[in-house]
């Protein structure tokens, strides 16, 4: 069973999203939702994770034996999110072991070149099949 890690912040509807899909598609594995801010926790919670938990140490804690981390581009990145993810929350999702899957959402002054801005279902699709393929 893999421990996969959804991460998400202000209302957590991108999260959820991920969470939805991944007990949906890969349900005997066990999610746990990190949000930034108790409103994106309970979003993910609500969509069905296993289990859930807020703030900086959750996502440090949760980070380092996750299999696969989740969420979008902006938690690899100090103080995106509207500055919801704080210097230690970027350091320890960069410097975890686990697989990534980033969704490139063009915000929060974050801009990846060559890369179409696309609508977020667009973006869950991809990425839940990059999860389905690591499972």
């Amino acid at each position: 069973m893999k421990k996969i890690v959804v991460i998400d912040g202000q209302g957590g509807k991108i999260g959820a999203l991920l969470v939805g899909r991944l007990k949906t598609e890969a349900g005997r594995h066990e999610v746990y939702a990190v949000g930034t801010n108790s409103i994106a926790t309970s979003a993910m919670m609500k969509a069905g994770a296993d289990f859930g938990a807020t703030g900086e140490n959750p996502v440090i804690v949760n980070c380092r034996d996750a299999d696969i981390t989740a969420g979008t581009l902006g938690i690899h990145v100090a103080d995106s999110l509207i500055g919801e993810i704080t210097p230690a929350m970027a350091a320890a999702i960069g410097q975890s072991n686990a697989q990534k899957v980033l969704l490139p959402i063009n915000r929060c002054n974050n801009y990846i070149a060559g890369v179409r801005d696309l609508p977020v279902n667009d973006l869950i699709e991809a990425a839940m099949a990059h999860i389905i393929s690591i499972l």
